[in-house]
């Protein structure tokens, strides 16, 4: 009897939830990949959807706090602002980030077709009930983007889209203090990590300083 029952445990028991998935870091994306989503984006004239892409890419969010978004959060005034101020849900702290003039004019568009008011979601559930839209939903359209250009959505997610312009910005600049600051992190070392910084990194950045 016990071992039936020894059977059955063993039988039902749930398959984990990253089984066959890829876990770990997910690379930014590349400058080509962004043009090229919103391109598709814009070709589809799915403006809610390009609004949403270039907000991810411009304040460098996670996830949570892209779907969190309000429209005053962007829009005050009913329209688009240069910079935005909104406080991380993880941290508790707020965060800072600029937003370019071609994420202002697609949020502007997709805030005037979908007729968006202050007090609203910017970014609504698929059942269009008032609340928000849900981290699955925003993971699953991410997916979709990326699967529209030919990558592996397995090995993309909504972390790239927080890390591509950090990344970028590092990369260009080595500026990891005002990564830090953009991306929300309380200790240089998060930033360290979430960059995947090596010692080689250093090192280039290091020879291009003369003294």
């Amino acid at each position: 009897m016990q071992d039936h029952q020894n059977h059955v445990a063993v039988g039902t028991k749930r398959k984990p939830w990253n089984e066959g998935k890829l876990i770990g870091a997910k690379p930014p994306l590349r400058p080509k990949h962004v043009w090229s989503i919103r391109t598709k984006l814009q070709i589809a004239k799915r403006t809610r959807d390009l609004a949403m892409f270039n907000l991810a890419i411009d304040s460098k969010l996670r996830g949570c706090d892209v779907v969190a978004l309000k429209v005053e959060d962007i829009a005050p005034s009913g329209y688009s602002i240069d910079r935005a101020t909104v406080r991380q849900k993880k941290t508790g702290e707020p965060v800072k980030f600029e937003i370019t003039e071609q994420t202002r004019q697609a949020v502007d568009d997709y805030i005037r077709t979908a007729r968006k008011k202050p007090g609203e979601f910017l970014f609504t559930g698929r059942y269009g009930l008032g609340g928000c839209m849900s981290t699955r939903q925003y993971a699953r359209l991410v997916s979709e983007w990326i699967a529209s250009i030919g990558l592996d959505p397995n090995l993309f997610g909504t972390h790239s889209l927080r890390r591509t312009k950090a990344t970028l910005i590092y990369r260009r600049t080595g500026n990891l203090r005002a990564v830090q600051l953009l991306l929300g992190h309380t200790k240089i070392e998060s930033t360290v990590r979430y960059l995947g910084i090596e010692v080689d990194d250093a090192l280039a950045i290091a020879e291009q300083v003369d003294v």
